[in-house]
């Protein structure tokens, strides 16, 4: 009888330690399954689609697409980003396109290839259709994009490509739209940059659509001071490439710090944001984490997933309003 009241007490008392100090988050909890979507379209880039659609999802909610990196792969950045776990949490569907090692060996997106890069064309399309398709099937009407590295050159691509369709997007340690192009090389532009004028990125994005007048996506990048992948000249690139854009000076209109790391905001003439950084001292190339349970935490750190105390993800997608 002794041993078995022991018993009974130990499990409570585990129980209610479990209660008090274990995060019982269900918003942390994964309550959807990521499955493969073919037959989205004629996928002129030969990629493949993924998506993660949290269990009971209502429709209308917003999609966000997510980029890897060069020698990840769709699902492991999904999960590793925090992107499915926001999803979760905050209650939207999460489109990850995924590369073949058939169209580049190290699994890189080809953001610096002429084919791929533009409206219509290649792999650009290819992603295009997939945001399509997962707006049809949720009944949604937002979408936002974002990529890591390689995926954050071309989050870029489909920001100038087809800015009617995405709200925002997110550069994490990437490049401005065309710079293999205007560098004359894809390693020029990765590790010196391009010499081009802010009107010059500009027109680069608007050759992409003559004619149209916006609005045009908001910018968010991220990128580490100590990146010797991407030089972080890349991030400068891009904050003059989309203000030109915006029609907005390239002065930030606000500066303060985030988690510790140096902000800034850049706004256009109505007074909203147009272009935002943050600036991670001393972090090299990778997506910035802050792994765990607490409300502005999330992420696993890896390979080119990088725990710095903030997590992009919640960042941006806290900007964009995704949380609300």
């Amino acid at each position: 009888m002794y041993k078995t009241i022991k018993g009974a007490l130990s499990t409570l008392l585990a129980a209610v330690l479990a209660a008090l100090f274990l995060p019982s988050g269900p918003a942390h909890a994964a309550t959807g399954t990521l499955e493969e979507v073919t037959g989205f379209g004629t996928n002129p880039g030969a990629l493949r689609m993924y998506r993660y659609v949290p269990e009971g999802l209502p429709a209308g909610r917003p999609v966000v697409v997510a980029l890897h990196g060069c020698t990840q792969n769709a699902a492991t950045y999904g999960r590793q980003s925090g992107w499915t776990e926001l999803a979760d949490r905050w209650g939207f569907s999460v489109v990850l396109p995924g590369q073949t090692s058939a169209n580049n060996l190290n699994n890189c997106f080809n953001w610096f290839q002429a084919g791929d890069i533009e409206r219509g064309r290649g792999e650009a399309a290819s992603i295009q259709q997939m945001t399509a398709r997962q707006l049809a099937d949720a009944g949604g009407s937002r979408a936002y994009v974002t990529g890591l590295s390689a995926g954050g050159g071309m989050t870029a691509v489909m920001m100038a490509a087809y800015p009617e369709m995405y709200t925002a997007g997110g550069v994490v340690a990437g490049l401005p739209y065309g710079c293999a192009q205007a560098a004359g090389s894809p390693y020029v532009c990765m590790y010196v940059g391009a010499a081009q004028t802010p009107a010059q990125w500009g027109d680069r994005v608007r050759a992409q659509n003559p004619g149209y007048t916006g609005p045009w996506p908001r910018l968010t990048v991220f990128h580490g001071t100590s990146d010797t992948t991407v030089k972080p000249v890349n991030m400068a690139d891009l904050v003059e490439q989309w203000t030109n854009v915006h029609g907005t000076d390239q002065t930030a209109d606000a500066k303060d710090t985030v988690g510790g790391y140096p902000h800034a905001v850049y706004r256009d003439a109505a007074g909203a944001v147009a272009v935002e950084t943050y600036e991670i001292t001393g972090m090299g190339h990778g997506q910035p984490l802050d792994p765990g349970t607490g409300p502005a935490q999330c992420g696993t750190a890896g390979a080119y997933m990088l725990d710095v105390n903030l997590c992009a993800a919640y960042e941006m997608g806290r900007g964009w309003g995704l949380g609300a």
